[in-house]
């Protein structure tokens, strides 16, 4: 052991040694990975094994994909046998909703070039699976690179192939502090202190005690899992060909073959957290004892899909920890205000995520951004509110629930929440409001006119959707109002400000009392952000952007901060609603004595709105006359009353988000995780128009001009037109030209205004001129489509700008 290495991975893991492999195969050999007990001695080693195709985020998928290709390949660099078995593999669904749900996830994989995907008749299941009964399947879905391998010589292939690249492996040497220097970190293990540049938490189940270790509070909490392994069952001895991994939906059980038995997983309703302050350092290779009474039911389930486990023996059964993230995917990235501080952790599929996850975090490490857009399991996407032990205890043991179990995009699930509530919260529920969250803040989706009205879960167009067209009416015909606390609000303040705004942003600042839109953009010139900028005229500016960035903007921000600048989030302490619609002048000038009629078009000023002093911007997302009041919380419920009161004679009316996603359709409006993300640049979604090229410099500048004289990108944002029935596009539907795949559906919905079903999508060049004639996959079902113009509503703009 060295006294000094560039970077030191914390966890023998396969995460951990996934991360140490890619780091060296990056070319950075000086790295170590400090393990406290031997190899795989902690999740790893009582791990399945299984790696299956299906993620509910395609980018998430897409890495998958790239470790299943991977495995084969540290196999033969490191001389380490993974043991892998390419049986194939299925998944089951048993009701008319999966079984729709399947179809649309199938064409999911399309979309992301996944094509070694089919879907399967239950008389196909039951061919590819012959010890299964096939009662109650309607259909599955088929994965030719699906199967399983060995859990120990896999995290030692990954071992291996990195020292060969010349990185170092450590056992045997238990990690006792992390000490933050002006170089990088201290490492004191029971062997001697390190110093290195960079340290990455692997820590797996010790997780929550590194974090500690640096002050860092993660959002991550071990619980249980069962499996069995049977004795050699005949009916499978005597077959000629391996069983298939089979992903039973509604039997809550995962199959595969194990050497002549089966092993058959459990997700359980009935979870049970363990050490949530994380595991005993001692802990490695133990088990908890099996509890077969709180999975009775999902036994019983799986030995009637499986009859020949009814006369099986149980070889062993394992009952292990294994640590889950609120929303099950990992946290993976940098930690703001803690440089060289790197999370690998919650990767609760370790074997099927952990190459994706390595390679992402390495090249971030190297080269300061990932090549895939990894927000899905960027640490950032949570906040301070998701430190607190009942919100982890609650999400996660809802997301490990419910593993299994069939989430609609509709549905509003219930652990943490409510958590974060806007002032008003309590008077817009009186009034009917039905809530999402954001980032642990409760928004309003829509306005339900009585207090038994509950929305049906669906994967069609809901109950709800006559409810969304009448406030979609009103934003059109005479006022909405819509609480926007759900935004985020950067106040940047001080004698570098505007020199810093001018660097971080890629278009051109506003002049005082003017809001601009403001693309921003990482080095390589893929997108950062889809931000407004207001110039409030004295050396105060704001930037705003959506709620549930909070955290990764301000990480960014932090990571480029300039001198003599101050940025604070000021997202909860400053709220207010915005008016849209052609009676928003008229309410709002019964208000003010002010000049807001005057306000121009993206203006902004000070305003008084009845007794309280507001800052108001003239824009508004619907594309109508609109005006966004930013009041401190205190005045969120006052604010909220004056204006219904004096919107009362001129039909103005509350809407939601729900709304708000028809209304930005209609005029081609993009919005982040959709149009909008870290894996496009500006010229695919035309935010270019908005880059101010002939500024001296601004981050980014260089790749963008230099895509932009390189004739442009081969794919690009357009708007369709889907002649859909029951049901709308909602992203990742695959696109078709003629049979061919020319893209994917980025956002979709229905446009009440115009009576027709939109969507934005990214398509070839070649299939983005206005008319072209397509096809889309609507919940695995196909439906004509074309392409339109942009803006099928007010193309000109004329409302907005009135």
């Amino acid at each position: 052991m060295k006294s000094h290495y560039r970077v030191v991975v914390i966890g023998g893991g396969v995460v951990g040694a996934s991360v140490l492999y890619h780091l060296a195969k990056e070319g950075w050999s000086d790295v170590c990975l400090i393990e406290r007990s031997v190899l795989t001695a902690g999740s790893s080693w009582h791990a399945a094994g299984g790696f299956h195709a299906l993620n509910a985020d395609p980018n998430i998928a897409g890495l998958q994909a790239y470790t299943i290709d991977l495995l084969s390949e540290i196999e033969k660099e490191s001389g380490q046998s993974v043991g892998m078995h390419m049986t194939g593999g299925m998944t089951l669904a048993g009701t008319p909703d999966r079984w729709e749900w399947l179809q649309s996830a199938y064409r999911t994989f399309q979309s992301i070039g996944i094509e070694d995907v089919h879907l399967i008749t239950p008389e196909e299941a039951g061919e590819l699976c012959p010890i299964m009964s096939t009662h109650g399947i309607l259909g599955g879905m088929w994965a030719e690179r699906e199967g399983y391998i060995d859990t120990t010589g896999t995290v030692h292939a990954y071992a291996g192939a990195a020292k060969k690249r010349g990185a170092q492996v450590i056992e045997h040497n238990r990690v006792l502090e992390l000490n933050q220097t002006a170089e990088g970190w201290e490492v004191v293990t029971e062997k001697g202190t390190i110093t290195c540049e960079h340290v990455v938490n692997a820590a797996g189940l010790w997780a929550k005690q590194v974090g500690r270790m640096a002050g860092i509070e993660l959002p991550v909490s071990p619980l249980n899992h069962h499996y069995l392994i049977t004795d050699t069952i005949p009916e499978i001895a005597a077959l000629d060909k391996e069983m298939p991994l089979v992903v039973d939906l509604e039997g809550f059980t995962y199959m595969r073959q194990d050497q002549k038995g089966l092993l058959l997983g459990i997700y359980e309703i009935d979870h049970q957290h363990w050490m949530m302050d994380g595991a005993p350092w001692e802990y490695g290779f133990e088990l908890q004892q099996e509890d077969p009474d709180r999975i009775e039911n999902e036994l019983t389930l799986g030995f009637q899909r499986y009859p020949v486990l009814q006369e099986a023996g149980i070889k062993s059964w394992v009952n292990g920890a294994f640590t889950f993230s609120p929303d099950g995917n990992p946290l993976v990235g940098p930690v703001r205000g803690k440089p060289g501080y790197w999370c690998a952790c919650a990767v609760m599929a370790g074997f099927l995520q952990g190459g994706g996850v390595g390679k992402s975090l390495a090249e971030w490490i190297v080269h300061g951004e990932p090549e895939a857009d990894v927000f899905g399991m960027d640490v950032a996407r949570y906040g301070d509110f998701a430190e607190n032990k009942e919100f982890i205890r609650q999400t996660t043991g809802q997301f490990y629930t419910r593993r299994f179990v069939m989430t609609y995009p509709n549905e509003q699930l219930p652990a943490g929440r409510p958590l974060k509530m806007a002032p008003a919260y309590s008077d817009m529920t009186a009034a009917g409001a039905r809530w999402g969250a954001s980032w642990g803040l409760e928004l309003p989706l829509y306005f339900a006119p009585s207090e038994d009205f509950e929305e049906k879960p669906t994967l069609k167009r809901s109950n709800a959707f006559p409810l969304v067209a009448e406030e979609c009416k009103a934003v059109r015909e005479t006022a909405g109002l819509l609480d926007i606390s759900g935004f985020s609000r950067f106040e940047v303040t001080g004698p570098g400000a505007e020199a810093w705004l001018d660097h971080l942003l890629a278009s051109k600042l506003p002049a005082p009392g003017r809001a601009k839109l403001a693309p921003m953009l990482a080095p390589d010139g893929r997108l950062k952000g889809d931000l407004t900028v207001f110039n409030w005229g004295d050396g105060t500016w704001w930037i705003m952007g959506s709620y549930y960035l909070r955290e990764w903007h301000m990480r960014w921000f932090h990571d480029h901060m300039g001198d003599g600048v101050t940025v604070r989030d000021i997202s909860d302490a400053t709220v207010g609603f915005g008016v849209s619609g052609p009676n928003a002048r008229k309410i709002v000038e019964k208000l003010t004595d002010g000049p807001i009629a005057e306000l121009p078009f993206m203006g902004c000023g000070t305003f008084d709105i009845g007794l309280y002093r507001c800052k108001v911007g003239r824009l508004s997302v619907a594309g109508e006359l609109g005006y966004e009041i930013h009041c401190s919380a205190a005045e969120h419920i006052g604010l909220r009353r004056i204006l219904l009161e004096a919107g009362a004679d001129l039909g103005l009316r509350e809407v939601g988000f729900n709304a708000l996603l028809s209304l930005r359709l209609e005029k081609s409006f993009g919005i982040w995780s959709a149009e909008f993300t870290q894996g496009y640049t500006p010229a695919q979604t035309g935010m270019d128009r908005w880059i101010a090229w002939d500024k001296p410099d601004f981050i980014g500048k260089e790749a963008a001009q230099a895509e932009r004289d390189s004739g442009g990108p081969s794919t690009h944002i357009v708007t369709i037109e889907i002649d859909a029935a029951d049901a709308d596009a909602s992203g990742f539907e695959p696109v078709w030209q003629n049979g061919k795949r020319v893209g994917f559906v980025t956002s979709g919905g229905y446009g009440h205004t115009t009576g027709k079903s939109l969507a934005m999508a990214m398509l070839d060049q070649s299939a983005t001129t206005e008319g072209t004639q397509l096809t889309v996959h609507i919940v695995g079902a196909e439906r004509p489509a074309k392409v339109i113009a942009p803006s099928p509503y007010d193309p000109s703009g004329k409302a907005m700008r009135a």
